[in-house]
C-alpha cells in the first residue's frame, strides 16, 4: 500500500489513497462508513449471469441463464439451481463455489430442523439462518463475504415465499426478483407485467421473457434452466420441457 507525504505550511500530511487500507485483510468500516469488500463482493454478483424468480398462484418458478461460452462444455456440468429440501429450492448469481458452500449449510440447518422438531424448516427462519451466517463473514478479519447472492423460493405453511439474498446479509421477500448482470432490466421488465395468481405456464414465461429481454438477444436453450417449487415439491424442468416454453415465446422483432 502506497502512502504519500504532503508538506503543508509547515505541516507535514500524511495522505492514504481512498478505499485503500480498509480492503485489505479485514472488513472494517471506511471514514465515510462503506464495507469496501461487500462493495467487491456485489460487483462480483453483478458479474455472474442473470437469474429470476416469480411467485404463480400455486408455488415459485425460478429461471437462469447459464452464459455457456464454449461450444466444448457440457450445459449441465454446470450448477445454478439447488434443491434445498423438498419445499425449498435456490437459484444462484455471482460465485459459483461460494454458492455451494451456503447451499451445503441450508441444507444441514433443513435437516437440523426436521430432526430436531419432527417438521420441514419453515422457508422464512431458513433465510434468517443463511444470512446470519453470511453477516458474519462482514464482520471477522481473515476472512471475506460470499461472493454470492441467492434466490430463494419455498412453500411452507404459511405461504408461499421468493426471498433475495445479499453477500452482507441482508434478505428482502419479493413477489418477482432476479440478481446479476441483468437484473435492473429484468426487475424493469417484471414491474410492467408481473401480475398476481398468475398460473405456472404463465409465470414461466414471464420469467423466460424477462432473460430474454435483458440479454437483447434469443436465448441459447441449452444454456437455460427452469425450476418449480409448489405443493408438489422442488423440480428442475427437462431439456425437452423447457424448449417447449421458449417455443411459446414470439420472436424478437428485428
Amino acid at each position: 500500500m502506497l502512502i504519500k507525504c504532503r508538506v503543508k505550511e509547515g505541516i507535514s500530511e500524511i495522505m492514504q489513497p481512498s478505499g485503500r487500507g480498509y480492503d485489505h485483510g479485514i472488513t472494517t468500516f471506511s471514514p465515510d462508513g462503506r464495507l469496501f469488500q461487500v462493495e467487491y463482493a456485489r460487483e462480483s454478483v453483478k458479474r455472474g449471469t442473470t437469474t429470476a424468480g416469480l411467485k404463480f398462484k400455486e408455488g415459485v418458478v425460478l429461471v437462469c441463464d447459464k452464459r455457456i461460452i464454449s461450444r466444448l462444455i457440457i450445459p449441465e456440468s454446470i450448477e445454478k439451481m439447488f434443491k434445498i429440501d423438498n419445499h425449498v429450492g435456490v437459484a444462484t448469481s455471482g460465485l459459483v463455489a461460494d454458492a455451494r458452500q451456503l447451499v451445503a449449510r441450508a441444507r444441514v440447518e433443513a435437516q437440523v430442523n426436521r430432526i430436531t422438531y419432527g417438521a420441514t424448516v419453515p422457508v422464512d427462519v431458513l433465510i434468517k439462518k443463511i444470512c446470519d451466517f453470511k453477516q458474519s463473514f462482514t464482520q471477522y478479519g481473515g476472512s471475506r463475504p460470499f461472493g454470492t447472492a441467492l434466490l430463494i423460493g419455498g412453500v411452507d405453511d404459511n405461504g408461499i415465499h421468493l426471498y433475495e439474498t445479499d453477500p452482507s446479509g441482508a434478505y428482502q421477500s419479493y413477489h418477482a426478483g432476479a440478481i446479476g448482470s441483468g437484473r435492473n432490466t429484468v426487475i424493469e421488465y417484471f414491474e410492467k407485467n408481473w401480475k398476481e395468481n398468475m398460473t405456472l405456464n404463465a409465470a414461466m414465461k414471464m420469467g423466460l421473457e424477462g432473460l430474454r429481454v435483458s440479454n437483447d438477444a434469443e436465448l441459447n436453450r441449452d444454456a437455460v434452466e427452469v425450476s418449480v417449487i409448489d405443493s408438489d415439491g422442488f423440480r428442475v424442468l427437462d431439456r425437452d420441457e423447457v424448449n417447449k416454453q421458449l417455443d411459446r415465446l414470439k420472436p424478437l422483432e428485428e
